[in-house]
């Protein structure tokens, strides 16, 4: 009994590291790897949680950032993301469109990934569906790579 929960505590972290706006899929998969999940396991869990916050970022980060721009307290960091976010990806989601977004999101560096991916689409105001699929298949493809790597390096 005690085994299962565990291993269910190892799942839950895991998970919600890869959610989380810094680490996610670079992070959580070597944790769960470093926790004692196999490799895929541990990679398949990560792109869950990393994928689980797209549609929802994509619904509800224009209306936060517009309520947030308003406070005191915030205003000057929401600016600060916009403008970050926006001199980073604005030219090349409008070189490459789609293809930008998707190169952005699967590409596993510092300051890219699911939540870089989402803030910029919401920015430039792409087509939800289109930027969930993208962003979507850039997580997976972020997800191969990081495993892989991973794996190299712990296995």
């Amino acid at each position: 009994m005690f085994e299962v929960i565990e291993e269910l505590k190892r799942e839950i972290l895991v998970l919600l590291m890869a959610a989380m706006p810094i680490s996610e899929l670079r992070g959580a998969i070597p944790l769960g790897i470093s926790l004692g999940l196999s490799p895929i396991h541990s990679t398949i869990i990560s792109i869950i949680g990393n994928m689980a916050i797209v549609p929802v970022l994509l619904k509800t980060l224009n209306p936060v950032m517009i309520f947030m721009e308003k406070t005191y307290f915030f205003s000057k960091f929401i600016g600060w993301v916009k403008r970050r976010t926006l001199k980073r990806t604005r030219a090349t989601i409008k070189k490459y469109s789609l293809l930008g977004l998707f190169i952005l999101v699967a590409i596993p560096i510092p300051t890219t990934g699911a939540w870089t991916g989402c803030i910029a689409a919401t920015l430039l105001k792409l087509d939800y569906k289109n930027a969930l699929i993208v962003i979507l298949s850039g997580v997976l493809t972020a997800g191969l790579i990081v495993s892989t790597i991973s794996y190299q390096i712990f296995g």
